[in-house]
């Protein structure tokens, strides 16, 4: 990953954030799809990433006629909302031109849902996101990744990578994911939910 060294994120027409935690330890796991559809998106636009005062990566990229700047916030999931709030300031972005990617247990495993507003379903990161905002009204990419085997507690089954068998499942969804955001970004959330719902 190309790192350049810069401390403030530009004025933005949009804000894409992926969750997850940063570490190496960290890197495979279900909870952290988030950041791997955000370095696939940046990737794919050629952007790069650097640090930002705002405790997160972030990179900024003009597509089409937008600027975006993709974030991952390195204030570790739970506290997602510390990072995204000052990254909103930043941007100048409304939070309804948010869009925060994250993995999601009720969701079936390699399907993916866009969605505006509503609940968090316990999701700690997006907890985070939407008491720090003060709202719950930005947009949310959700990324199935399955349900805990047996009685296996949550909190352990989105910190263990995906299984062999799994894999390419994955990686399949999260460049999905990517068309999605960038469908996001040209149509707006209603003409995305129908070609890819």
């Amino acid at each position: 990953m190309r790192l350049t060294r810069q401390t403030t994120p530009e004025p933005s027409d949009r804000l894409v954030v992926g969750l997850g935690n940063p570490g190496a330890e960290y890197e495979p796991t279900r909870h952290n799809v988030g950041f791997r559809v955000a370095d696939a998106f940046v990737a794919a636009h050629r952007g790069s990433w650097r640090k930002s005062r705002h405790r997160a990566l972030v990179a900024d990229m003009q597509i089409g006629d937008l600027r975006v700047t993709a974030a991952k916030p390195l204030t570790y999931m739970n506290l997602s909302g510390e990072s995204v709030k000052a990254l909103v300031k930043a941007t100048s972005i409304d939070p309804e031109d948010l869009l925060v990617v994250h993995d999601e247990l009720d969701v079936p495993f390699g399907e993916l849902r866009l969605k505006y507003g509503g609940g968090t379903a316990g999701h700690q990161g997006l907890n985070s996101v939407g008491r720090v905002l003060g709202t719950r009204d930005f947009v949310r990419l959700r990324l199935g990744i399955g349900r805990p085997p047996g009685r296996m507690d949550a909190a352990d089954f989105v910190l263990r990578p995906f299984r062999r068998d799994e894999a390419d499942i994955a990686d399949i969804t999260i460049a999905k994911a990517v068309d999605v955001v960038d469908s996001w970004l040209s149509h707006g959330v209603e003409a995305t939910q129908n070609t890819f719902h």
